[in-house]
């Protein structure tokens, strides 16, 4: 009985075996019902029955019963929850899973094949970009690798018109050629940085502006820059030169003023096609109110505003000196420039501080410079400027033949007792206090001793002799006497 026993625990757990090998997990399949990757499971058409041994080798169909008790063996019981049929065996009843099977895989198969073109897409646009950046980094690579150890590109055609280009001041070869590049006279900054190396002229170009035919060569742009005639719209004013000309007295020849300066400086282009602004608008612009668009500085506005003669209103509001600018400009743009420039110089001597001493306005205080600049030579403008201040503070008339000569279209140095006894704005002569305007453009050396007068009680001052031999004094006596030392030397000849 023991060994039917064992041979029947041994068949049990064989059919266990089978079971359990062949055995499916419904929730665990609806979890992967979109897992394209699931393998389609496994069904048996027939139960596996393992065949149960004999003695005699053979296989018996119908088992035997135990010998002891006439009573089969119990099978240990299934686990609960588990099904003890065979994988694909079904419960009597049960409804066939067949189809629906078939519905989730074919759904499962058009999910994975639209996957598959998303990803096929994915991979074809990404190519596209790969390409392009390829490409574009191409370009670049050949452009730098061009400019890095290619041949500068250059202009070769002919010249095309005149254009203007600033050097400012510490630029170097390279922003020299930037700006020529931008003007359009060469064709890149590479070709004129080579040529530029090989010229040791270059080291001398001063800054300002220059006239340089565009699309031109980078050699020639060069050697164009560096000569003499290229330079345009530099001005040269001297100490004491007025807005206007003048005509000696003596020899009939005019004295430039500062407008037909600035009009010659601003001819640009050759003897035939030479482009200028005139010593008339230059003149006509200076006139206008619009004080802002001529660049009239805040602290001289309202004495601007006041002058009576509106063609000299900006009197002295260009100083003496040296300057640049645009000649492609408006008549208006380039006195903007000019008067701009000069009160940045002015202030820069402490115009707007000083003062407190002479009880001065900065603007009277350049009046009273320019008296100086047109009457004393520099060792002695310190001593001028004291006279002035003295007989401002007694109210004492200036009497300065300058101030006369100011308003006349012919002058000199001695002036007729009839220009003296002309009542005008400017003639000191005529009335005490300072001109309406400054009569010419001071030098910084005239207005920093009208800043600071060197200390003294002086009240009148002549020069005796032509070698410019001043003597000052506080007694009206030795000045009339002085006076007659400077009639002996010839000085105060009339030329009238």
């Amino acid at each position: 009985m023991t060994d039917r026993w064992t041979r029947a625990e041994e068949r049990y757990r064989q059919r266990e075996a089978e079971t359990r090998r062949y055995k499916r997990d419904d929730a665990a399949w609806e979890a992967y019902e979109d897992d394209t990757n699931v393998i389609p499971r496994y069904t048996d058409e027939e139960p596996l029955q393992p065949p149960a041994p004999t003695r005699g080798g053979g296989q018996r169909t119908r088992r035997a019963a135990p010998e002891a008790d006439d009573q089969e063996p119990q099978e240990p019981r299934q686990p609960r929850g588990r099904r003890s049929e065979p994988r694909g065996s079904q419960t009597r009843g049960a409804k066939p899973r067949g189809g629906s099977r078939s519905k989730r895989t074919r759904v499962a198969s058009r999910k994975a094949a639209e996957r598959k073109r998303r990803r096929r897409n994915l991979w074809v646009i990404s190519g596209v970009f790969v390409l392009l950046f390829v490409a574009a980094a191409g370009f670049a690579g050949y452009k730098w690798v061009k400019s890095a150890f290619g041949p500068a590109e250059d202009y070769t055609g002919p010249a095309g018109p005149l254009v203007v280009v600033q050097v400012q001041s510490g630029d170097t070869s390279n922003q020299i050629a930037a700006a020529m590049m931008a003007k359009g006279v060469v064709a890149s900054t590479g070709s004129f940085v080579e040529a530029a190396v090989r010229n040791s002229n270059m080291n001398a170009v001063q800054p300002g502006y220059y006239a340089i035919p565009s699309h031109i060569p980078a050699m020639q742009a060069v050697t164009t820059l560096v000569g003499k005639e290229s330079r345009v719209g530099n001005l040269v004013v001297s100490e004491g030169r007025q807005l206007h000309d003048q005509q000696d007295v003596n020899t009939g020849s005019r004295k430039d003023g500062i407008y037909r300066k600035i009009s010659d400086a601003s001819c640009v282009g050759t003897v035939t096609a030479k482009k200028c602004v005139s010593y008339e608008q230059l003149d006509t612009a200076g006139a206008s109110m619009d004080f802002a668009a001529l660049g009239v500085p805040s602290w001289a506005e309202q004495s601007v505003k006041d002058v009576p003669d509106r063609s000299r209103q900006l009197e002295g509001l260009i100083s003496a000196g040296t300057w640049d600018f645009d000649p492609s400009g408006t008549a208006e743009q380039i006195l903007r420039q000019l008067v701009s420039d000069s009160a940045r110089s002015y202030e820069s001597t402490g115009l707007l501080q000083s003062g407190t001493e002479t009880k001065l306005t900065p603007y009277q205080t350049m009046i009273a410079a320019s008296l100086v600049e047109r009457e004393a030579l520099p060792q002695d403008m310190g001593k001028v400027a004291r006279v002035i201040v003295n007989r401002l503070r007694v109210n004492q008339p200036l009497q300065f033949d300058s101030t006369v000569n100011y308003a006349l279209d012919r002058t000199e140095v001695a002036t007729t007792d009839a220009d003296r006894a002309k009542r005008t704005a400017w003639n000191t002569y005529a009335m005490p206090g300072l001109p309406a305007t400054p009569i010419s453009a001071p030098s910084l050396n005239a207005l920093r001793a009208m800043e600071n007068p060197e200390a003294g009680t002086w009240l009148y001052f002549v020069t005796v002799d032509k070698q410019g031999t001043t003597v000052f004094t506080e007694s009206y006596n030795e000045h009339l006497r002085n006076i007659e030392k400077a009639r002996q030397s010839g000085i105060l000849d009339s030329g009238r």
